[in-house]
């Protein structure tokens, strides 16, 4: 899949741009603050329908601006296909694809398989187990278009039990049944899917992680759920009392969690700041290899955002070789540094563009 042309307007600080970019490698250099990811930001928007920063879409509209648009034109094994988001502020945003509008915006997911690797994706370490769990989903999502349906009613059930368990008075035992019931049917298919996906991930990720750091140290993943206790409505309900007390459910796939080690060692305890990035760029490459191999066979675009910032030269040099491997296909890479940006372009025979932002436009230059 290539992404051919991008058009912004009015997107966080970008009033407005048009960029037509190579088929292999697009290089944006700028200082901090500018609006190079931004840009990757609106990239990641056509495929999820959201920044990959701010949940909130009326916060990705320019201040003092009323309308936002990104679009973008693509080569989609051979087919061209435009992909159009839009909102005005307190409007729903509209997404549609070759001029006819989605019904349902998860219709879209998949379509345009993506991979980000950006310093947001330390919330990994650090963060609660929920964003360990979105990191899962949002792999499965791409893969699978029913599974966010399954989450959706999930999630549904779930918060209409915890109505139940705040009321003062006794809940409808047939109505939290009746949840409980969906919550169990649901949970063990996305527990399923889950650890599906970790045990295929694994091997691949400690294959990216050795190829960056070499033998140095040892990596793993570890998923962990309630349903390895047994069947899920047993377990939902058997701390009902529970429940009822602290007014909210303990139990389901919504304390799973992904626990990350390094040399046997939970991550977040253990690492250096270059551990733990590489770490993170390692799992973000198993993501894109197997969503390349197990998807819609269609090569995922590859995001790079400030990729080397807090990695040794060693590890920058095991990177800048990985980078200019042909498994990838588009690549977009952003920097501060363009020592960094030159090492890939001497490297590489393919073709490559070079664009410098500056206060949130993007001018295209010959290297």
């Amino acid at each position: 899949m290539i992404l051919k042309q991008l058009s912004i307007l009015n997107y966080k600080n970008i009033p407005e741009a048009e960029m037509t970019f190579s088929p292999k490698i697009n290089c944006l250099i700028g200082s901090n603050g500018e609006g190079k990811t931004n840009i990757l930001d609106a990239i990641y928007f056509l495929s999820f329908t959201k920044s990959a920063s701010n949940a909130i879409d009326s916060m990705n509209v320019r201040h003092g601006e009323e309308v936002m648009m990104v679009q973008g034109i693509y080569d989609l094994n051979g087919t061209d296909e435009t992909v159009n988001c839009a909102m005005k502020i307190h409007q729903r945003k509209r997404l549609m694809r070759n001029k006819k509008e989605y019904k349902r915006l998860t219709e879209h997911i998949g379509l345009l398989p993506l991979i980000m690797v950006s310093p947001n994706d330390i919330y990994l370490v650090s963060g609660g187990s929920e964003e360990r769990r979105k990191f899962i989903d949002g792999l499965i999502s791409q893969l699978h278009p029913d599974y966010l349906n399954l989450l959706s009613r999930y999630n549904q059930a779930l918060t209409q039990r915890n109505k139940l368990l705040k009321q003062d008075e006794e809940p409808d035992i047939t109505l939290m049944e009746t949840y409980e019931e969906i919550m169990a049917d649901t949970g063990e298919q996305i527990y399923e899917r889950r650890k599906a996906l970790i045990e295929q991930l694994i091997p691949v990720f400690q294959h990216y992680y050795k190829r960056i750091a070499g033998d140095k140290e040892t990596v793993n993943l570890n998923y962990t759920s309630h349903c390895e206790r047994g069947k899920l409505i047993d377990i939902i309900q058997r701390d009902r009392t529970k429940d009822r007390i602290v007014g909210y459910s303990l139990h389901g796939i919504h304390k799973d969690e992904l626990e990350m080690t390094l040399d046997g060692y939970p991550l977040k305890k253990e690492a250096s700041q270059g551990q733990n990035k590489t770490y993170l760029v390692a799992l973000k490459l198993a993501q894109f290899e197997f969503l390349k191999q197990t998807g819609s066979h269609t090569t995922p675009l590859l995001l790079l955002d400030d990729i080397f910032d807090k990695l040794d030269a060693k590890r920058v040099e095991s990177i800048v070789n990985l980078v200019c491997d042909n498994q990838f296909e588009q690549i977009f890479i952003t920097d501060t540094n363009r020592e960094n940006l030159d090492k890939i372009l001497q490297r590489t025979t393919n073709d490559f563009k070079i664009f410098t932002v500056r206060n949130g436009e993007a001018f295209n230059h010959e290297p």
